[in-house]
């Protein structure tokens, strides 16, 4: 199952429409009904009134789903009130360790801010993404031009292309640099260079577009066999922090 704890609003949390099967429920509804006559015990935790969100991909639509947003104080007192049930407990254990990565994570974040090198090789990594996000800028309107329905897409994916050559990881993030050590900057500042560069490349000698992401994805890719992929894992400074 994917990781579904996400930091909203400098926080971990988890929407009740995400766990409500894995409680042993049928619908989110039946959840929501377990919280709703304990709200004030909900609320004297902190409790996010329900959020609206559109439905999950691959749905057939419908309204728009309201769930509630958790901290990990609500989803340890929401597991208190529900079934007991071996998939609960399982939930409870895999939740808890989410929950704890997030948690580390904004530590994470919390100290590179306050870190002057960080700070220093996090803006000098600022420039190269700038060329490479002009570079995807003209990119699009070259793909459009050629017949591209999705171009606008390029942004994301040359980003997802990127992280998954360069890194392993265990999560995701609202955004991967801000958790990244000044090595790991260094790497994807290098890896933003060589993405500008081929589609510079690809462009000017009039490569169909879906060649020119190829020819970037593969140098991207030589570039990671060359340097080596780096594991990105709270859990693992965790660890090391203890040994410490």
């Amino acid at each position: 199952m994917k990781q579904v704890v996400k930091i909203k609003g400098s926080e971990p949390r988890v929407s009740t429409f995400l766990i409500y099967e894995q409680l042993g429920y049928k619908t989110h509804k039946q959840l929501k009904e377990v919280i709703r006559p304990n709200i004030e015990h909900f609320d004297d935790l902190g409790l996010r009134r329900l959020e609206t969100t559109k439905p999950p991909k691959g749905s057939d639509g419908g309204r728009p789903i309201e769930a509630y947003l958790l901290n990990e104080d609500h989803f340890v007192l929401l597991i208190m009130l529900c079934k007991n049930s071996p998939e609960a407990v399982s939930l409870k254990v895999r939740l808890s360790k989410e929950f704890r990565r997030m948690k580390m994570a904004l530590v994470k974040i919390a100290a590179n801010r306050n870190n002057e090198e960080w700070n220093r090789v996090r803006c000098e990594g600022k420039i190269p993404r700038r060329i490479e996000t002009d570079k995807i800028k003209l990119f699009i309107d070259y793909a459009i031009e050629q017949g591209s329905k999705s171009a606008e897409k390029y942004y994301m994916i040359i980003s997802k292309m990127e992280n998954k050559a360069l890194f392993i990881v265990e999560q995701t993030y609202p955004n991967l640099r801000d958790v990244l050590g000044v090595a790991e900057l260094d790497t994807i500042k290098q890896a933003d260079h060589i993405v500008a560069k081929a589609l510079q490349d690809g462009m000017r000698d009039g490569l169909h577009y879906k060649a020119i992401y190829k020819m970037a994805s593969n140098r991207v890719k030589m570039f990671s066999e060359i340097r080596g992929q780096s594991a990105i894992s709270m859990m693992n400074e965790m660890n090391q922090s203890k040994l410490n």
